[in-house]
């Protein structure tokens, strides 16, 4: 121990400042010790694969430090508890607006809300339970409505506040933001979220075919920009998640690196899954049975909280290489703040001692 202090002293005596990358101490450019082991300039190509590499190891280290693994797992299974009572809100509301549709508009939606329940409930507890309950919603019930949209949004905005908190942690700006003002924030990214899928999702589903018959023969050049639109929406939807979950104000550009990153892991790990899907489900001898359809949604789930999560911890590391000022002062303010804590803590159990 003695040693060791002894070698810090010399070490910050003489103005070197180390770190450690994986258990690889290195010493900081820009210290007397960088510039012995490298007196020449480095060259662009050499700052652009520092530049990456630094990004590379500080987003891995911030994944493996926040558990996004984890993280993403408690974000799916709260997304998914959401879907149930928000369905039976959508179902309850049917009957408010029913006169504005015919007979068999309703009635496609109800066997819509029985299909998606069939998925992953046997046909005896959807024709007893299910049926019997949409019948009973025929004539809207502001109850079943009520208190559905609250379960959802409980549900929905506690996903939302996984990848909140996650985000300002990774940032070093944990316990910048109240309780109160991050669950508030988590119900509005919620409400927004359902309406950016509202928008983006039948999109997705119904793709350029379906969509080109209902525009006019006038309108078929706006085609060409099917795919690129649903990009932007998808990506301004990621990048403003992650710019407001933030609890100081940053340039927004400055996101759209982990958004972008967030939409294509997104892309490739929904495609395996897809593949992986197939190949197991090859066989009809499923072990799972009616299970197979909600582990699916809860995989694809968890790969896009996941995406979400590293896209974060990619924002992080670019603030920690390109670090934005407002972010550092944000940073200094915090740590200052719970020093002055802790010496305040410190002087009252002093006190006491003394008393």
């Amino acid at each position: 121990m003695r040693h060791g202090s002894a070698l810090r002293a010399r070490r910050e005596g003489s103005g070197i400042a180390a770190t450690t990358v994986w258990g690889v101490q290195a010493e900081e450019p820009g210290t007397p010790a960088a510039a012995a082991a490298d007196p020449a300039d480095p060259t662009p190509l050499q700052r652009f694969r520092h530049n990456v590499w630094r990004l590379v190891v500080t987003t891995v280290g911030s994944c493996l430090k926040y558990r996004v693994t984890g993280l993403a797992a408690e974000g799916a299974f709260f997304a998914i508890v959401s879907v149930p009572p928000l369905i039976f809100a959508l179902a309850g509301a049917v009957g408010y607006v029913a006169e504005r549709f015919t007979d068999a508009q309703v009635e496609d939606i109800q066997q819509a809300v029985l299909d998606l329940f069939s998925t992953f409930l046997t046909d005896r507890a959807v024709n007893r339970v299910i049926a019997r309950t949409l019948e009973d919603l025929e004539g809207g019930r502001f109850d079943v409505v009520s208190l559905g949209f609250i379960l959802a949004l409980w549900s929905g905005s506690r996903a939302l506040n996984v990848f909140v908190d996650t985000i300002t942690i990774m940032h070093g700006l944990g316990g910048h933001r109240g309780i109160v003002k991050t669950r508030a924030l988590s119900f509005v990214l919620y409400i927004l979220a359902l309406i950016t899928g509202a928008i983006s999702i039948p999109l997705v589903v119904a793709g350029p075919t379906v969509v080109r018959e209902w525009l006019p023969n006038r309108a078929d050049f706006l085609m060409e920009f099917y795919w690129p639109i649903v990009v932007v929406i998808c990506i301004c939807f990621l990048a403003t998640l992650y710019h407001v979950s933030v609890p100081v104000r940053t340039n927004w550009s400055f996101n759209l690196p982990g958004a972008t990153f967030s939409l294509v892991a997104w892309i490739l790990g929904s495609y395996i899954l897809r593949w992986v899907l197939t190949v197991t489900a090859a066989d009809s001898r499923s072990i799972y049975g009616p299970l197979a359809a909600p582990i699916a949604i809860l995989l694809w789930l968890y790969i896009v909280a996941l995406a979400v999560l590293i896209g974060a911890a990619v924002n992080a590391a670019f603030d920690t290489v390109f670090p934005q000022e407002v972010t550092t002062r944000a940073r200094r303010e915090l740590v200052a703040r719970l020093r002055g804590r802790v010496v305040q803590a410190r002087e009252r159990s002093g006190d006491s001692a003394v008393d």
